[in-house]
C-alpha cells in the first residue's frame, strides 16, 4: 500500500520506465579519483556544441541526423560536487532531443527549482539517463548522445516525437545528490513520549510503542533536527517512511528496503502532511496521528488491516523539498 501520489509529470514520467528497452555494455572510462566507471565520451557526444553557464538554459546546436551504436558522453563543464554512484537519487535539469532531427523532446528547465529526482539504476530509471549521470559529479554539465537501445529502441516515444530506432540527445546539469537517509543532528524523544524507536546502521526504524492509550491529538517529536530547507505547504518531499499501526504494532507500509520517494504534502492524509510543513530537510520526525487526521475520515484502509478508529504513527527521514509554485 503507497498512500503517497505520483508526482512526476507526463513527460519526463517516461524516463523511468526501466525495461522497456534492452541496453547495452559501451566503452568506460575511470571518472575522478577512479573509484567510479562511466560511460566515455566519443565523435558524437563531443560534437555537440553546448554554450552557457551550469544552472542557466543552455544554448544547445546539433549537426543532425546523428546516430550511436553505443551511448556516448561528454563532461561539458566540470563540478566538484558529491560523486553520482549507482543508487543515488540524483537531482537533475534536462533537456532531452531527438538525435535523428535536433529538434527539443521535453525539457525540465534549468534554475527553475523544478529538477526532477532519478534513481541511478536501471532497473528502475532509462538506461539511457543513468548511463549519462553516473560517475559524474554535482555540478557537472553533461552532453550525451544515447543509442537507442538505451532509449525508447524500436517503439520509440510519440509524445517526445522520437520514431522506432532513433538515438536521443541529452544536456544534463547534475544539481545535487540526495541523501537516502535524515542526517540531521540527533537528539532524545520527550521523556514521557509513549514510544521508542532504535534504528539500524541503513538508518530504519524499530517502534516499539507503550502499553497506553494513543493521544488523542496530532503528537509530534523529532530524533533528528536537520538545518536545510524548511518543507511549506503544498512542496514536493522526498523521505524515507516507516507506518506503525497503533493497535497492532505492525508496519503497515515502509519505504526502507525499496528507496526514498517523492510526494505532495497536499497529497497524503491530513496529519502526515501537517507534520512535515515548518520542518527541515534533514530531520526525522516521528508523528502520532489520531484517526481523524489519518484514515478515518475514509473509513480506515482495509488494504493496510486499518481500521477507522486506528491512530496510526509514522517516522519520516526527510530528505529533500521542491516548491512547486
Amino acid at each position: 500500500m503507497r498512500f503517497a501520489v505520483p508526482i512526476l509529470s507526463l513527460s519526463v514520467g517516461a524516463l523511468v520506465l526501466a525495461g522497456c528497452t534492452a541496453t547495452t555494455t559501451d566503452t568506460e572510462t575511470s571518472t575522478g579519483d577512479g573509484s567510479c566507471v562511466g560511460v566515455a565520451s566519443g565523435s558524437a557526444s563531443d560534437a555537440i556544441s553546448v554554450v552557457g553557464n551550469f544552472g542557466e538554459e543552455p544554448t544547445v546546436t546539433i549537426d543532425s541526423p546523428v546516430s550511436v551504436d553505443a551511448t556516448e558522453r561528454t563532461i561539458v563543464s566540470e563540478g566538484d560536487g558529491d560523486l553520482v554512484e549507482s543508487g543515488s537519487l540524483a537531482l537533475l535539469d534536462f533537456t532531452l532531443y531527438n538525435a535523428a532531427t535536433g529538434e527539443l523532446a521535453t525539457s525540465t528547465g534549468f534554475g527553475t527549482g523544478q529538477s526532477i529526482q532519478l534513481t541511478v539504476d536501471e532497473a528502475v530509471t532509462l538506461a539511457g539517463i543513468v548511463k549519462t549521470v553516473e560517475c559524474a559529479h554535482v555540478g557537472d554539465r553533461i552532453a550525451s548522445v544515447v543509442s537507442s537501445e538505451d532509449a525508447f529502441g524500436d517503439s520509440g516515444y510519440a509524445d517526445f516525437g522520437i520514431e522506432a530506432d532513433d538515438s536521443v540527445i541529452f544536456v544534463v546539469d547534475v544539481v545535487d545528490v540526495v541523501a537516502t537517509a535524515a542526517d540531521g543532528e540527533e537528539q532524545d524523544l520527550p521523556e514521557d513520549f509513549p514510544l521508542s524507536v532504535e534504528f539500524d546502521e541503513d538508518g530504519r526504524p524499530t517502534v516499539t510503542i507503550a502499553d497506553e492509550d494513543a493521544p488523542d491529538e496530532l503528537t509530534i517529536a523529532l530524533t533528528r533536527v536537520g538545518d536545510g530547507t524548511v518543507v511549506a505547504a503544498g512542496d514536493t518531499v522526498t523521505v524515507q517512511y516507516q507506518g506503525i499501526n497503533w493497535r497492532t504494532g505492525e508496519i503497515f507500509d515502509e519505504s526502507w528496503g525499496s528507496g526514498p520517494t517523492s510526494f505532495s504534502t497536499e497529497g497524503v492524509i491530513e496529519g502526515f502532511g501537517d507534520a512535515l510543513v515548518g520542518q527541515a530537510v534533514g530531520s526525522q520526525v516521528v508523528v502520532i496521528i489520531p484517526a481523524d487526521l489519518g484514515y478515518g475520515p475514509s473509513g480506515g484502509n482495509d488494504s493496510a488491516g486499518i481500521e477507522e478508529d486506528d491512530t496510526i504513527v509514522f517516522v519520516v527521514d526527510i530528505l529533500a523539498t521542491q516548491s512547486v509554485s
